[in-house]
This record gives structure tokens, sequence and C-alpha cells, in this order.
């Protein structure tokens, strides 16, 4: 598969993505990748090529390049550890704000590619970036047709850019994947953020993956689970066929 490492100019500095494309000729549709906690290592590459493979253009960023060189990190080396000591001098890199004006830098570079069929874009985010793949669609509502987000974290809550928050600006069909028994994403959260879907008329679907833990589509996580995780990515890749194709 042809893979590009690439770096992209943002207000902050430069971002290391990666592209990866389908075998064969294009154009393609685009899908921005907004990967997890664990920032770029083996297992995100795994499943950017997995999206590629299925016909998509797509964008893996590094979300912490603020941050300097990391890792690359090994989740479950991590979660025997102190958790939030390791992932949470990352996540203060970025959030919904920070991100988003990242994705202005790469829906720029995405317009200079000649292999990119369309204007529209999807987007996918996991863990924590199930929450920055619905806010960039809330900022850029005329870029993006389709977001699927899986066991996103703090979808809703009280802080003042909570993704739920944003979704009056959304233009985008979603997709939200929950796990049932996730910390991050209880059900009064799962209920606020889909009344606030409702109420803003925003076409979503939402799936509570019975059984599942939090991390469950992430080959590396030791929760990974590998059935759930193929519903996961037939749901996915269903939503961007009929978005981004047509």
């Amino acid at each position: 598969m042809p893979t590009e490492q690439i770096s992209i100019r943002t207000l902050d500095g430069n971002c290391p993505a990666c592209v990866m494309t389908p075998g064969g000729t294009g154009p393609w549709p685009a899908v921005i990748f907004y990967g997890d906690a664990g920032g770029i290592r083996p297992a995100m590459l795994e499943m950017a090529a997995r999206l590629a493979d299925a016909g998509y253009v797509v964008l893996l960023p590094d979300l912490f390049y603020r941050y300097g060189p990391y890792g690359p990190l090994v989740p479950r080396e991590v979660f025997k550890g102190d958790v939030g000591a390791i992932l949470g001098p990352l996540m203060a890199t970025t959030g919904t704000a920070k991100a988003s004006e990242d994705t202005a830098a790469f829906l720029a570079y995405l317009d200079t590619r000649k292999d990119i069929a369309g204007s529209k874009t999807g987007a996918t985010g996991f863990c924590m970036g199930g929450g920055l793949a619905i806010a960039a669609a809330a900022n850029y509502p005329r870029r993006f047709a389709a977001v699927a987000s899986f066991h996103g974290g703090n979808l809703a809550t009280d802080a003042p850019d909570s993704p739920h928050l944003l979704v009056p600006g959304v233009a985008a069909e979603l997709y939200i994947a929950s796990a049932d028994k996730d910390d991050s994403y209880p059900a009064p959260m799962a209920a606020r953020l889909e009344d606030a879907l409702t109420k803003s008329g925003v076409r979503y679907r939402a799936e509570l993956y019975a059984g599942a833990l939090h991390g469950w589509m992430v080959p590396d996580f030791p929760v990974y689970d590998p059935d759930a995780a193929d519903r996961g990515w037939a749901a996915m890749q269903a939503l961007f066929d009929r978005t981004l194709r047509a």
C-alpha cells in the first residue's frame, strides 16, 4: 500500500502525518483519522491502513506534535502504570479547540492532492479522537459529510467546549459507537449527547456494543474485541461508502 510520511504546517508548528492510499488508480474520497491518547504507533498505522484498503485516502496526523518526540507507547505497558502521569502531558497539548484549528491545516493539505475525489471529507475518531472528529465536523460543516466515533469519551460534559455543545454546527451524518461498560461515556452522558443531536436535527445513529469495553476497536489494547471491531469497521465503511461516494 502506498504510504507517505509528510509534515503539515499548522498555526503552532509542523505536524507529522502519515498518508495512506489504496492500491490502483484514484481518485478516492478522503478521511481524516483522529487517533487515541496513545498517539502514533503501529496499531494506529494498522487501522489507518485497513481504512485505506477499503478505498479511501487516509490522513493520520500526530495530534501530539506540540509535545515533541515521544514513544511509541505500548498500551498494555501504559495501563500497568500511572496512566494519567504517562498520557496526561501528551493529552494536555491538544483538545477540542486546538485540534479544530489543526483541522483547517489538514483540510488545506488535502486540497493540494490530485488523487482525492470530491470536496466532502469523512472523519473517524477513537477514544479521545471521537470528540475531536465530531468537533471537526462542527467547525467545518461544508467539508465533512460523515463522522464515525468509536468509544469516544467525554462527549457531553460541563466543559465549555464539550462536543455536545458544538453539534448545532454539524451538517455531517454521525455514527456514535459506544461500549456498555465505559466510565468515560456513561449512559447519562450518552443520553445528553443524543438529546443535543436530536434537538439540532443532526442525522445520526448511536449503537451500544453490548459486552464491549472502552477501546474495543484498537488492536493493541488489552480489551480489543475482534468480533465487535469487525462490526464497527463494517458500520464505518457503510457510512463512508454511502456519504462520500455519491
